[in-house]
């Protein structure tokens, strides 16, 4: 059963009102996958009521209306991604498909949803019960933050959305928290991945260089961005301020990393897998599609990519889940009457990071100038597939499951490194989770770009894919290597991704389809040294292609015609066949 979306819902319950309501950017998809599913059941599983307002009209009142007010509070979400980024392409284009609006085109999701989801309350609600913003474009934008879309300097989004509460992070016991708070009236201000305004700072915070500072000093924001960096770890962090304007923002230290105990939790609520029937009507939505079948293993990423935001999101910490909760989603989804005996995806944001994780982090927390994988992967990382391998053999053993695909990404470093188990863990991969090719993120190969990335270089690229061509042929397998690459990231010029394009076709011998145009997106250390110009480590400068047609120039030098008739992908057996579609990823 799904959370009440209408009144007629409301009512076969017997409720008459509700504790929380949920707003979102995107339709409602019941689904472990989605943030605002997962924030409610886990209300819902906590004995509130809670009801959940899809893409409502900002034009009228009838949509944020319709469940009438709430007692708690309102939650409000701009989607599974931030709406700017939903909205537009790095060249500024409006996007016309939308995969998570019914029907496919996008035409719901208003930019900059946050603020006008909480006007579009207040318009129709004077007065009303606190408003709390989450989801991914609260986090990342919850502190002074430079907009691309609009090429300056924003206020956390708290104070342009005149909210009361931000909740950043995952927020799924964050969230339950603040809800007992609130219902009990005692203060929330303490509670770990919080963020709040006040008149007066507390005094036990850090203080931050003001909204002001960073705006009018690139200086002063590369220190602001690099201390609040570094501080977004549940272990060691502090409170962090920030004056904004006649206010301070607070943000408290992250909520605690979840233990495997508390994400099966999680996972073990009743989702429908399925999209509410008031959306339904509308069309269908691609992103279930994705999703419906596929199951996350674990959460949190060491990979710390630049131009990522995962570890501001989700942390760089990762914790897993069990195998038995595991193993049981797996059985629910082969008693769904549309399963056809494939899961679409076992893993996370980096699937072979399943079951690894540095010991010191649980008690120290992370490293503050050092990077697990980056230039070069700590000694310290106990990297061992063999708990992923054989998760995959139990699911894959599992009645009524034909197929277990490991769809998301690689760190094929990783792969690199595990002396023990990293070749049988890619030979397990091609023999049975790989349908046709593999994906992984290279990115780029010139060595000053890499850097600028955080990602390592090319001879473990190469090396991976030595290996890669070996256990194919041994195998007889025909599969393919698939290879994501980003154009005019910070450090690249044209004659870099000329040079890339001939590495390409001599070393990969391919020319990559997968290309994607560098976008700047709130709180990542790449956005940071787009703004300006220079590393924060080194205090370097490096050159930043700002203008659309320079950037859509070095997407256009992998884009043209190679003269071998190179493709998009790379052939673990003898020769290589061409690949014509070309879709870009979006990675948001």
């Amino acid at each position: 059963m799904f959370l009440p979306a209408t009144r007629r819902e409301m009512e076969k319950r017997g409720w008459h009102d509700l504790d929380v309501i949920l707003v979102s950017g995107d339709a409602y998809i019941d689904s472990p996958f989605i943030g605002t599913a997962v924030i409610g059941r886990m209300l819902e599983a906590a004995g509130y009521r809670v009801g959940v307002i899809a893409q409502p009209d900002p034009s009228s009142g009838a949509d944020i209306t319709r469940l009438g007010e709430p007692r708690l509070f309102w939650g409000i979400s701009g989607g599974s991604v931030d709406s700017l980024v939903a909205n537009r392409t790095a060249s500024g284009k409006r996007r016309r498909r939308d995969d998570y609006t019914p029907g496919g085109w996008n035409n719901r999701r208003p930019d900059r949803a946050l603020l006008v989801y909480a006007n579009l309350i207040r318009a129709h609600f004077r007065d009303t019960v606190p408003l709390v913003l989450g989801g991914i474009e609260a986090s990342l934008r919850r502190i002074a933050h430079y907009d691309y879309w609009e090429n300056r300097i924003r206020r956390s989004v708290l104070v342009d959305a005149r909210a009361d509460y931000l909740l950043y992070g995952m927020a799924d016991y964050s969230v339950v928290a603040l809800a007992d708070r609130l219902a009990a009236g005692t203060s929330p201000f303490d509670l770990p991945g919080l963020c709040f305004l006040a008149h007066t700072p507390p005094g036990e915070g850090l203080l931050l260089p003001s909204f002001q500072e960073v705006r009018d000093d690139p200086r002063a924001l590369t220190e602001m961005f690099m201390t609040f960096y570094r501080e977004n770890d549940p272990v060691r962090g502090r409170i962090l301020v920030q004056r904004q304007d006649s206010r301070h923002l607070v943000q408290n230290p992250p909520w605690p990393t979840l233990s495997t105990e508390e994400l099966d939790r999680i996972h073990g609520l009743a989702y429908t897998r399925d999209l509410h029937p008031l959306d339904a009507r509308q069309g269908r939505v691609r992103a279930l599609e994705t999703i419906r079948f596929a199951i996350p293993t674990h959460r949190g990423c060491y990979g710390e990519c630049n131009f990522c935001a995962i570890a501001v999101h989700q942390g760089r910490t990762v914790s897993w889940r069990s195998t038995d909760s595991i193993l049981a989603e797996a059985r629910v989804l082969s008693r769904h009457p549309a399963f056809r005996g494939v899961i679409s995806d076992l893993g996370g944001p980096t699937a072979n990071m399943y079951g690894i994780e540095c010991a010191r982090k649980r008690t120290r927390g992370a490293c503050p100038h050092r990077r697990c994988l980056y230039p070069r992967i700590c000694p310290s990382l106990p990297i061992d597939h063999r708990p992923q391998m054989e998760l995959l053999d139990r699911v894959r053993a599992l009645p009524g499951v034909r197929r277990v695909f490991v769809a998301s990404g690689l760190r094929y470093d990783m792969i690199l490194a595990d002396g023990k188990n990293g070749e049988a863990y890619l030979r397990r991969l091609l023999r049975h989770h790989v349908s046709g090719q593999l994906k992984v993120a290279p990115e780029h190969c010139e060595e000053h770009v890499l850097a600028c990335m955080g990602k390592p270089g090319r001879e473990s690229l190469l090396r991976f894919r030595k290996m890669f061509v070996r256990l194919c042929r041994e195998t007889g397998q025909r599969l393919f290597l698939t290879y994501y690459i980003i154009a005019a990231h910070p450090g690249c010029r044209r004659k870099d991704m000329e040079r890339l394009r001939r590495f390409a076709l001599s070393r990969l011998k391919v020319l990559p389809r997968q290309v994607q145009i560098f976008t700047p997106t709130p709180s990542t250390i790449s956005t940071l040294i787009y703004w300006t110009g220079r590393d924060p480590e080194s205090g370097r400068l490096c050159f930043v292609e700002r203008s659309f047609r320079g950037r859509e120039d070095q997407k256009r030098v992998l884009r043209a015609a190679s003269s071998g008739g190179a493709a998009g992908r790379s052939s673990g057996g003898r020769g290589s066949r061409a690949n014509r579609s070309g879709r870009s990823r979006n990675r948001g």
